[in-house]
């Protein structure tokens, strides 16, 4: 009676077979991970095996993604620290190490009290001695007295420098009319007593006579005067001292030499 009731009844009796057979396609397909995780889901944890199998896919190409990455950034921590380890070894080899060595500290009992010095007495050597300590520092005034004639020294080597380069003089070039009193005067004579006139500072150039009109004839006469020692008033008042051949001088250019 049992029997032909279960005959009736739809029953899967051997679907255990049919979950071995799963996993073990899974398993060749994806590998054991992928069978595993399906039979800790459930039978109604997914959508199916092509939703896994693409699911699978997704995350594993993700991991190789988030691995490349954390590879990138290892091999540029890796390389910042070679170089700061780089930057140290040459630091260290270029500046000297100093290593401080702590003080000593010490130790006094605190149940003995430590004796003052005793007070040496000065003897009249050790007096004389101390009298004999320039406190002032004699080697600087040494080095003071030294540069002070060092300066002394350039400055006269400049001053005689100076006195000897010699200074520039201002000249001036001058053209002078000198008027005969008439055509009967000798202008040879005339020229000889402009140029007999000598001073210091004064140089006579070239002469030449020019005519005025009724057969007289003045004398055109260049020079050079220092404006310091020679003057026009003093070539004037010289040359009209001449009485007898000059009647008046003018001043024709005068240039700056």
């Amino acid at each position: 009676m049992a029997t032909n009731f279960l005959v009736h009844e739809k029953i899967w009796f051997d679907k255990f077979k049919y979950d071995d057979a799963e996993r073990k396609f899974y398993e060749q397909m994806n590998g054991p991970v992928a069978a595993s995780s399906r039979q800790s889901s459930g039978p109604g944890a997914s959508s199916g095996p092509s939703g896994d199998h693409s699911e699978l896919i997704v995350r594993i190409a993700s991991l190789e993604v988030e691995n490349q990455n954390l590879r990138g950034v290892v091999q540029d921590l890796q390389q910042a620290i070679a170089r700061l380890e780089a930057r140290l070894s040459t630091l260290e080899k270029s500046s000297p190490t100093h290593r401080a060595t702590a003080p000593q500290t010490q130790h006094v009992s605190p149940m003995r009290q430590a004796e003052p010095p005793a007070k040496k007495v000065a003897t009249p050597a050790e007096d004389d001695e101390d009298n004999d300590i320039d406190l002032f520092g004699s080697e600087e005034e040494e080095e003071d007295k030294e540069a002070a004639r060092l300066r002394e020294e350039r400055l006269r080597q400049y001053a005689e420098k100076k006195a000897r380069k010699p200074s520039l003089v201002a000249k001036s070039s001058i053209l002078l009319d000198v008027k005969p009193w008439d055509d009967e005067t000798d202008m040879a004579q005339l020229e000889a007593c402009v140029r007999s006139i000598q001073l210091d500072g004064l140089v006579w150039g070239g002469s030449k006579l020019v005519p005025v009109g009724y057969g007289i004839r003045k004398l055109q006469i260049q020079c050079v005067v220092e404006d310091d020692k020679v003057g026009t008033d003093l070539l004037e008042e010289e040359i009209t001292k001449f009485e007898e051949h000059v009647q008046s001088v003018d001043i024709a250019a005068f240039n700056k030499i």
